[in-house]
């Protein structure tokens, strides 16, 4: 990693602690996120303004300058309606992020003038409606009353300005706030199953479902559950032509949806290249326009929860012909049938989801027979436990894919194992529970095991202990249970022992028994009772030295019975 990012996360992160002690994590990503994207329009636009003034670009106070003397100049309005025209927005000279930590720094902040800002961006265009919708500079946890909610926020200001975001390139500066949300991950704990797929696990999916196509121009990229969609944009990594990739995302949270739009700008995705949507995935089928099928589908859903399963969407063509629906209690078939619906022929799905899936009867059994009568399941990996900071569980993740060159010919609800081609859906199990390194409170694969687990899925060979690659009909013996114990034995054999050495040692062991019991014998033929004599005529007691004698050997003799029982014991 590089000097420049470090620095610059860590400048980041300090905003961190201006908020810390006012409200919980979950809370508070919000602030810091918004606030160090708003830096980012304003450095922005003082750069664009340098560029189209011709003015060298020294550092955003020069910048500043240079736009508050341009605005008041006799080309404004040619520069404005030019600077609108490649940016999307304007941002006044007063509203700068430059002007905001100035005024900061002479305690001249005003929270009005900032919710202004916000509003003047969020009004400029359709890509910026209602992006600060979640920042509430009123709320009583920056403080009570207005100064003192001033005052936090010129604070985080003060904090935030000291990153210089002009010197990081896209790529840095969008890393950077990759690790924000990953750092709020931590800090949030179950809350971070709302926005945050783990480094690891998202390496793993994206590079599997990308497998094939990353030459491809224009792939279309879809994530129904995309959080902050940063797993949406890890395809970027992975493909040879990231600047053509069309990303499409729905996400059920407001707070987070903004979230996934500011990560999108962050990162450089051109607004056209963007396809993003708030709204219910499994209640509003989305997208329902030209583009419904996708080259890659990528999904870290919620796991089992709760939805409505009614009558209606068994006529669903995202459901039906399944035999039944995803009960009530758990969505977790929902989803994936979800995105197995808008996936392209051709293409690839991943989706993590809980272990429960695989082996879970009633509905969801009928349903997990069904996809593997059509040859939909291509692969299954299980991860290590307690990857996930909403859930200390094991999890998996299940390679999909709509049709396979190989799949057999036998359709939907006729026996894989009456069909000539039935091997053909085949099915890849991969064990990974061990695949990781333990790091504070979570389980971290590194590059070595993401590297391991792709070598096994691209192989698709049986490896001892690590994968098998199980035939239709081992599985349909197996009545579709899919655990995947069933069909990776990880347990270590125990060394063979040799019945002679065995009754060698019982033989010894007798020995020391028989000498044992001897022994004991000895102590307790050494026994003698305690007496006391008295002199009839004066009552005193007599031999009191011989007893005190008596009673020490009494003594000795009950500790070297007992450290004999302790000997037998041990035996």
């Amino acid at each position: 990693m590089s000097d420049e990012r470090k620095n610059l996360e860590a400048v980041l992160w300090a905003g961190a602690d201006v908020l810390r002690s006012k409200m919980d994590a979950n809370e508070y990503k919000d602030y810091l996120l918004a606030f160090v994207f708003y830096k980012y329009l304003s450095d922005k636009f003082l750069k664009t303004v340098c560029d189209e003034m011709e003015h060298e670009l020294e550092s955003v106070e020069q910048a500043q300058g240079v736009w508050e003397e341009a605005r008041s100049g006799e080309y404004a309005e040619d520069l404005i309606e030019d600077l609108k025209s490649e940016l999307r927005y304007i941002i006044e000279p007063e509203h700068t992020f430059t002007a905001f930590a100035k005024k900061a720094a002479n305690s001249e902040f005003y929270k009005e003038d900032l919710q202004t800002a916000f509003n003047n961006i969020e009004q400029s265009d359709e890509l910026f409606e209602n992006l600060f919708q979640g920042v509430d500079l009123y709320s009583n946890k920056l403080g009570v009353g207005d100064q003192k909610q001033a005052d936090t926020i010129q604070e985080l200001i003060k904090v935030i300005d000291q990153a210089d975001i002009l010197k990081a390139d896209g790529d840095v500066l969008g890393n950077a706030y990759e690790y924000l949300i990953g750092a709020f991950a931590s800090e949030t704990g179950k809350k971070a199953g709302e926005f945050y797929t783990p480094t690891g696990p998202a390496k793993i999916l994206t590079q599997i479902a990308i497998d094939g196509q990353e030459d491809k121009r224009g792939l279309l990229v879809y994530d129904p559950c995309m959080g902050s969609a940063s797993l949406l944009l890890d395809a970027r990594n992975f493909s040879k032509r990231p600047q053509y990739i069309k990303y499409f995302g729905q996400e059920l949270m407001n707070s987070t949806y903004n979230i996934a739009r500011m990560n999108m700008l962050l990162h450089g995705i051109a607004p056209e290249n963007q396809n993003l949507n708030l709204g219910d995935t499994l209640d509003d089928d989305w997208p329902a326009g030209e583009d419904t099928e996708f080259d890659m589908v990528v999904m870290n859903p919620p796991y089992s929860a709760k939805w409505s399963a009614k009558e209606g969407f068994k006529t669903d063509p995202r459901f039906s012909g399944r035999d039944d629906l995803a009960p009530k209690s758990k969505a977790d078939y929902a989803f994936l049938l979800h995105g197995l619906y808008h996936l392209k022929s051709g293409g690839t799905m991943g989706i993590v989801l809980p272990h429960g899936v695989l082996f879970r009867g009633g509905s969801e059994g009928k349903i997990r027979r069904s996809l593997l009568k059509d040859g939909n399941i291509y692969a299954i990996i299980g991860l290590p436990a307690n990857m996930f900071y909403n859930t200390s569980i094991p999890t998996c993740i299940i390679i999909l894919k709509k049709e396979r060159d190989d799949k057999s010919d036998a359709p939907s609800g006729e026996s894989g194992g009456e069909s000539e081609n039935a091997d053909s859906r085949d099915v890849l199990f991969i064990d990974a529970s061990k695949l990781f390194e333990k790091k504070k409170t979570q389980n971290v694969m590194n590059d070595e095991h993401i590297k391991r687990v792709i070598e096994l899925y691209k192989n698709r060979q049986d490896v001892d202990k690590e994968a098998h690659l199980a035939s239709f009909a081992e599985i349909e013996e197996n009545d579709f249970n899919l655990n995947i114990p069933r069909y990776v034995d990880t347990t270590e054999d125990e060394e063979p022992v040799r019945l002679a050495d065995v009754n060698s040692q019982i033989a010894a062991l007798d020995g020391e028994m028989e000498a044992e019991r001897a022994q004991m014998l000895q102590i307790l033929g050494s026994l003698e009772p305690l007496e006391q004599s008295v002199d009839s005529s004066s009552g005193s007691r007599v031999g009191e030295s011989e007893t005190r004698e008596q009673t020490e050997t009494h003594e000795q003799t009950l500790a070297a019975l007992k450290e004999f029982m302790n000997r037998i014991e041990q035996l």
